[in-house]
């Protein structure tokens, strides 16, 4: 079973060996293959600012997008890589290869990432490419997801969270003193009353700025809402 990852400079590592190949080389690899927007075409592609990468990533699907929002936003992922290598194996006798969409360098080692519709699964390619590409993955003691799409309100509110995601837009002073106030059990609307003596809104946009850095949390499974109660994560 062999690899092949673009480097960052786009050179090709052509069929180096899976169980030889690091981590690194992996993490820091250029996306597979490149696309391009055209009218009328099937797939919704783009590039998305990543907080944890400090960068852009592609994606291309929605549902691909989903994915990276929910990467971006999980504190465990600290690397992401889109259409990180190719990977070719021999199965009963005939050379199978695959790009998986993501490669998520996490805190409890990689996971390879493979964004599909459910519908699709069963479908005989579709099972067996996810078949031996699990296979080789899990050989190496790494983790392997296939991915359809979290609770409707879940991927909501993330998707909300993430428009307070670039931290450079928030005054740190500001977050300083969201810090020292208690906001543990407080109700989202009564946030910015904490800080009487600041904008509102400059409080209530940096206040879900650290609902998307999990210095704060609340409960993700429902609509995000006024009554949302505050959490404290330290």
């Amino acid at each position: 079973m062999t690899v092949s990852p673009r480097q960052p400079n786009g050179q090709l590592l052509e069929d180096r060996p899976w169980a030889e190949i690091s981590v690194d080389a992996l993490g820091a690899a250029a996306p597979w293959r490149t696309f391009h927007w055209r009218k009328g075409q099937r797939h919704y592609a783009g590039t998305y600012w990543s907080s944890t990468t400090r960068s852009h990533v592609i994606y291309e699907s929605r549902l691909e997008l989903a994915r990276l929002l929910c990467a971006d936003f999980e504190p465990s992922v600290h690397g992401i890589v889109a259409q990180p290598f190719l990977l070719k194996a021999l199965v009963d006798g005939q050379v199978c290869k695959h790009v998986p969409d993501y490669l998520l360098i996490t805190d409890c080692g990689p996971v390879v990432v493979d964004v599909k519709p459910r519908w699709r699964w069963s479908t005989p390619v579709v099972s067996l490419t996810f078949a031996w590409t699990r296979q080789a993955v899990e050989g190496r003691g790494w983790s392997y997801e296939v991915w359809d799409a979290p609770p409707p309100e879940e991927l909501e509110n993330i998707r909300f969270l993430a428009g307070y995601r670039r931290p450079w837009l928030f005054d740190p002073s500001l977050l300083d003193e969201l810090h020292r106030v208690s906001l543990d059990g407080v109700p989202l609307r009564l946030a910015p009353s904490r800080l009487p003596n600041r904008p509102e809104p400059q409080v209530r946009a940096a206040v879900h700025h650290l609902l998307w850095s999990h210095d704060l949390s609340t409960d993700l499974t429902a609509p995000l809402c006024p009554s949302s109660l505050l959490r404290t994560t330290s």
